[in-house]
């Protein structure tokens, strides 16, 4: 017989998420052969695709479409579980084309994307049938469509974790990169103050107020410090307010009015964010699966 190793038991659990033991027994019942312990493990706990919906999907990608006049563009953000997948050349191809269908078919949501067809093949069929072959959960997150105003121009960093969709009027192509990559690198919350959500704000008040509550300082004093401490946060949120990355004494919106341009709208896509990670400690699996054989 096949000696069963932990390093044969984490790869089956990791493509099946089945439970540790469960996974040592369908190797065993195998004879450590794993293609087989998978389809034990498909048998006695149910289709995979439908085991990892259930999984944390907190890694991926992030997409981008752009029409050959600059005038329609989506961005996409599609995740996996993690980063080998992401650079899947499957996984890759199916998040390209979401964004082009979505630049070009204008769905309404993620429902409606996966109702659409590739290939005589809904969208959602496609997605499942993927998983299966991979092994991991694969979720279309969100997405935005463009009609621009100007012309759209995008940028993509650290192997597609941050994607960024520009509808800017004026300028020049140097103009157009240089802003896409201060807001990857900048990461604003909105174009000016007044579309920073109301949540963010208000998480920002109350931590401002505990800290100038600790002061000492008189009411009066109190106020006037979550104000301007708001103030600053607004400042460094807001993008037209930031400080350009390549010259930080001159702001975003000084950098526009010198080109005699203006952004109309932008999106930004990190992946995963939002998304709380599950951490998954094996050693410690293996060991409380142990202590738990022995009792």
């Amino acid at each position: 017989m096949a000696e069963i190793t932990a390093a044969m038991v984490k790869e089956l659990r990791e493509k099946t998420d089945a439970p540790m033991m469960e996974c040592k027994k369908a190797l065993t019942e195998a004879g450590g052969d794993l293609e087989k312990a998978e389809e034990i493990l498909r048998v006695k706990l149910g289709n995979k695709a439908s085991k990892a919906a259930s999984r944390v999907a907190a890694e991926g990608v992030v997409a981008i479409h752009i029409s050959v006049d600059q005038k329609l563009g989506a961005i996409v953000e599609v995740n996996c579980e993690t980063d080998f997948v992401a650079k899947n050349d499957d996984f890759l191809a199916l998040s390209v084309k979401l964004a082009e269908m979505v630049a070009t078919q204008s769905p309404a949501d993620v429902a409606a994307l996966s109702a659409l067809t590739i290939g005589g093949t809904t969208v959602e069929e496609t997605r499942r049938a993927l998983v299966g072959k991979i092994g991991e959960n694969l979720s279309i997150r969100r997405f935005v469509r463009i009609a621009a105003k100007g012309a759209l121009n995008n940028y993509i960093h650290g192997g597609a974790k941050v994607g960024v969709l520009v509808d800017i009027t004026g300028g020049d192509a140097t103009l157009a990169k240089d802003v896409s990559m201060h807001i990857a690198a900048s990461k604003p919350k909105s174009l000016d103050s007044s579309g920073v959500p109301a949540e963010d704000i208000a998480k920002e008040r109350a931590v401002a107020a505990g800290k100038a509550a600790e002061s000492g300082k008189p009411p009066e004093i109190v106020t006037k410090m979550v104000e301007g401490s708001i103030a600053k946060y607004l400042k460094e949120v807001s993008l037209l307010s930031q400080p350009f990355v390549k010259d930080d004494k001159m702001t975003i919106e000084a950098l526009l009015k010198s080109k005699g341009a203006v952004i109309n709208a932008f999106t930004l896509y990190v992946v995963g964010e939002g998304i709380e990670k599950k951490v998954t400690d094996f050693a410690a699996e293996v060991a409380e699966a142990a202590a738990a054989a022995a009792r």
